[in-house]
């Protein structure tokens, strides 16, 4: 029998800025890939090590299986031997749906509703339920009005027409959808004899009501009037009411957004069938323990854990079986600091750290054995006392059997592990080699390492501290877990909000934008991203490629080729490939698989088609233009003021690695933050401005964190006021002002426990962020 190999050997790994990379890893341990942001971890670890599994797992498959896999690039690497299957746990792009629960995600739900199906009290006369119709996310479940969603939408006049003063022509039905529609409809009204130039209120209550409310189709012939040099020939319209295009608009259409801009129009109240309970009746008459399957849901873990454990013992039928799977899923959650979530919490309501808890949990129910677990920064998003609790789940997935592989900035987790693998020296061309590879004590000799430094010396910069310059009063915040809290805070300087996971810092950050923006300018930089496909990039984001693609223009070639600046958009037809319509990639469905995105076939990635690609730019195309890097890009257009300002604020907030057509879908909640704050830090006035920011360190090595905190104290310096959500303890042992929320999250939170500097905080016995401020100060 062939021994098996206690390592995973990959030999020449060439991804992205991996330069021929050779390292080994041992099986079994807990391994930290560690370097600056853009080193290339990443590419080792998910590009590298995960795609070869993913890879190997598909050849497995059937033909058709195969034959999808074939449009997918292969992982650039020679070989990787003594590598286990693997589960990659990568930081989410987007936010789960709407009718997503906590419960839903940690698989809680399906064994709630078989408790109650299998074991519930129903009245007598009452018929036996299946467990689907416990969810409202099932036909036979959902209550019949409200559908499952727990609160009824209607579309009133009040709602339709915001502004009864205006007339028809002059947009008072707010809802109508513009450009041609809207005048579509207008001129169809016109032909019907409705007078459009009269205030709304001052038409009659018949006609008003017809208009807005009709079910009534009517079609005409309209006549569109004159204007000079245009023809416009008549043509048939059809008439349809407002209410009837929201409610269409609501119901029907596939894009967020849409859904969004109709339930504008649209006042929502509490179901009266269900109560906002999202069940029928028959279902909430069922129950456990005196109560129905949504008032379990809605009682924190905590209390839910306390409430079935006595019956966990019941060896009887499904009872005892039940029970002890959701007070276990539950359990771990609680473990990680999740005891105050509900089963019912929406999941888009959840931060970053709680889904990135949330999903450990569920892999660790599954006990899976002799796996590589691939995780992307598990400790984003979490206070200090949340990655203690983090660092016992992650050992636990080792010892069962299983090598831990985690890209991860956090100090104190890489601590923790038993070997570390540090990727540098800096980004982009500067990095993308293996410095270590070893046991972390050995990393401290190893003199390349910016990592090195922050590992085994206590380094918080020095930076002077600012005197406030006033004050915005907030008083009597109450959403989400904050209850009535009143807050003074100080105006010109830097403050960090701290507290741990779910304490309220999200909630006041929005309480505080509210308030501030009764007074002025407030920008909030946030971390959703910047572009939802392949065609949003960093370079049109940030509008530096209108320049760009002028400069092609002017070019001779494509003065002799008649080209305008619109053939180098990849947006539109004329220049770009018509395979992959400028995106550079296809999409590929993989089965039972997420979509996945291969390079177009046609054009290789490039996005452009042959006759784009023939005009140069001082030796290159369009297509090598976006394949820079900032730094690449700031040598190449060293000369043109206009671009290179732009890449000099991206550089700035340590972006330089980035490629200046990195898609949208490619870049980290964190990264896209920065690229917003990189248009914020281009503005000439920025005085008085407020800038919100929800843990813009996240993902950041602690070497990117000192330059992102420098551009923040910029800010400052220039009479701006920053307040950030932040967990990491050096970033708060640097601020001007802290405001210490608590003492624990969800109904345990949402008060100020502490403000003031952050020797302050430190002081106070009763704040769980003090105690971890204490040894930098």
């Amino acid at each position: 029998m062939a021994e098996i190999d206690d390592h995973i050997r990959v030999r020449g790994a060439r991804i992205h800025n991996l330069r021929n990379v050779d390292v080994s890893l041992p099986r079994d341990a807990m391994v930290a890939f560690t370097g600056v942001s853009g080193s290339g971890k990443s590419s080792l670890a998910f590009g590298t090590l995960y795609a070869e599994a993913q890879h190997r797992y598909l050849e497995s498959m059937a033909p058709y299986a195969r034959r999808l896999l074939r449009q997918l690039p292969d992982p650039e690497v020679g070989s990787i031997t003594g590598l286990p299957p693997a589960v990659a746990l990568a930081q989410p792009r987007t936010s789960p749906s709407g009718r997503s629960t906590v419960g839903t995600l940690t698989m809680i739900s399906n064994s709630l509703r078989m408790l109650l199906s299998r074991s519930g009290e129903r009245p007598p006369g009452d018929e036996h339920l299946d467990s689907d119709a416990f969810s409202p996310n099932t036909a036979v479940g959902a209550c019949p009005v409200c559908h499952g969603e727990g609160v009824e939408h209607e579309v009133t006049e009040a709602s339709l027409v915001p502004d009864p003063s205006l007339s028809i022509a002059d947009g008072a039905i707010a809802s109508w959808p513009g450009a041609w529609q809207g005048k579509n409809l207008r001129d169809i009204l016109d032909t019907l004899g409705y007078d459009i130039h009269r205030p709304w209120r001052e038409l009659p209550e018949r006609e008003r009501e017809w208009i807005l409310f009709t079910d009534e189709e009517p079609v005409v012939t309209v006549h569109p009037v004159r204007e000079a040099g245009r023809i416009h020939r008549p043509y048939q319209g059809r008439y349809t009411s407002a209410r009837r295009l929201v409610l269409k608009a609501y119901g029907t259409s596939a894009s967020e957004a849409r859904r969004r801009k109709a339930a504008e129009f649209m006042e929502n109240r509490t179901c009266r069938e269900c109560g906002g309970l999202r069940l029928r009746r028959e279902a909430l008459r069922v129950t456990f323990a005196g109560y129905n399957v949504a008032e379990l849901a809605r009682l924190s873990l905590t209390d839910l854990v306390e409430l079935l454990r006595p019956h966990n013992d019941d060896e009887e039928g499904a009872t005892g079986v039940l029970t002890r799977d959701i007070t276990g899923r539950a359990e771990i959650l609680m473990e990680l600091g999740l005891g105050y979530l509900s089963v019912a919490q929406p999941a888009p309501t959840l931060s970053h750290g709680e889904l990135q808890r949330i999903r450990l949990a569920t892999q660790l129910r599954t006990g899976l054995f002799g796996v590589v677990y691939v995780l992307d920064e598990p400790s984003a998003g979490l206070h200090p006392a949340d990655r203690e609790a983090l660092s016992d789940i992650l050992r636990r997935l080792r010892d069962g059997g299983n090598t831990v592989c985690l890209v991860e900035h956090n100090l104190d987790i890489v601590r923790g592990a038993d070997w570390v693998v540090d990727v540098g020296p800096g980004a982009g061309e500067n990095g993308g080699r293996v410095l270590y590879s070893g046991p972390v004590e050995g990393l401290r000799d190893e003199p390349e390492s910016v990592t090195r430094r922050y590992l085994f010396e206590n380094v918080v910069p020095e930076r002077p501290r600012h005197e406030a310059r006033g004050v915005l009063e907030l008083r009597g915040a109450d959403r989400n877990n904050l209850r009535d809290v009143d807050l003074d805070l100080p105006l010109g300087v830097f403050t960090a909000v701290t507290g741990v996971s779910g304490a309220g810092k999200s909630s006041l950050l929005a309480a505080v934008e509210e308030r501030a923006s009764e007074r002025g300018r407030v920008v909030w930089v946030d971390q959703q991203p910047i572009g939802r496909t392949p065609r949003s990039n960093l370079a049109t984001y940030t509008g530096l490629f209108d320049t760009v693609r002028r400069l092609f223009a002017a070019t001779d070639e494509a003065k002799e080729y008649g080209y305008g600046a619109g053939r180098f958009s990849f947006n539109v037809t004329g220049g770009r490939c018509p395979t992959c319509e400028g995106e550079g990639f296809v999409s590929v469905e993989l089965l039972f698989l997420p979509t996945t995105y291969a390079p177009c076939p046609t054009c290789g990635g490039s996005r452009y088609n042959p006759d784009t690609l023939r005009v140069l730019y001082r030796g290159r195309t369009i297509a090598d233009v976006l394949a820079m890097s900032v730094e690449e890009a700031l040598e190449f257009f060293d000369e043109v003021p206009a671009v290179r300002r732009s890449l000099e604020t991206l550089r700035a907030v340590g972006l330089g690695y980035l490629r200046l057509g990195q898609s949208a879908t490619e870049l980290s909640g964190g990264e896209a933050q920065r690229i917003k704050l990189a248009g914020e830090l281009q503005r000439r006035r920025v005085a008085d401005t407020v800038y919100l920011l929800d843990e813009p360190t996240t993902g950041l090595h602690p070497y990117d964190t000192d330059v992102l905190m420098d551009r923040l104290r910029d800010l400052v310096e220039s009479g701006a006021t920053v307040v950030a959500a932040e967990h990491d303890m050096r970033v708060v042992a640097g601020a001007d002002h802290v405001v210490d929320l608590g003492p624990g999250g969800g109904s345990a939170g949402g008060r100020i426990v502490a403000e003031g500097t952050p020797e302050r905080i430190a002081a106070t016995s009763e704040s769980r962020t003090g105690r971890y401020l204490r040894h930098l100060l």
